[in-house]
């Protein structure tokens, strides 16, 4: 198996019960789904809920220098226990969500004239409702 060909990456697998996770830190074609079970190799474990670990550093080392790339949370694991060196990467992105929801406290002002429009517009709609229902009551009778 020609292992240049494919971008490799150093991951996670889950395994374990449901609510009592336990990853297998493995490598792994970038293309395969995390769940597929098919790695190339085993690299340790890792347990959050009893934060027991075990890493094997230099086949970590051999893998990286071969060209896989560790994902951000693997990247962060490994700068924590000092396996390689550097800065840790933010693994998760902002919601955009909170981001309007910050931006929005901040200028109060810019609220005020969409209430306003909104104020304006509610009033149009009802009359041709109401137009609708006479033009019903005629039909009718």
């Amino acid at each position: 198996m020609d292992l240049n060909k494919y971008m490799l990456s150093i991951r996670f697998l889950r395994q374990g019960k449901l609510h009592q996770p336990s990853y297998k830190i493995v490598v792994i074609e970038k293309t395969r789904p995390p769940k597929s079970g098919r790695f190339i190799e085993q690299l340790g474990f890792y347990n959050p809920l009893t934060k027991e670990k075990q890493l094997k550093a230099d086949r970590i080392n051999y893998w990286i220098s071969k060209g896989a790339q560790p994902s951000d949370t693997m990247h962060n694991l490994l700068v924590r226990n000092k396996i390689i060196e550097g800065v840790k990467v933010a693994a998760h992105s902002i919601k955009k969500k909170k981001e309007e929801e910050t931006e929005a406290p901040k200028t109060p002002a810019a609220k005020a004239p969409k209430q306003e429009e909104s104020k304006q517009e509610e009033p149009k709609q009802e009359e041709p409702k109401q137009e609708e229902e006479k033009g019903e009551e005629v039909k009718i009778g």
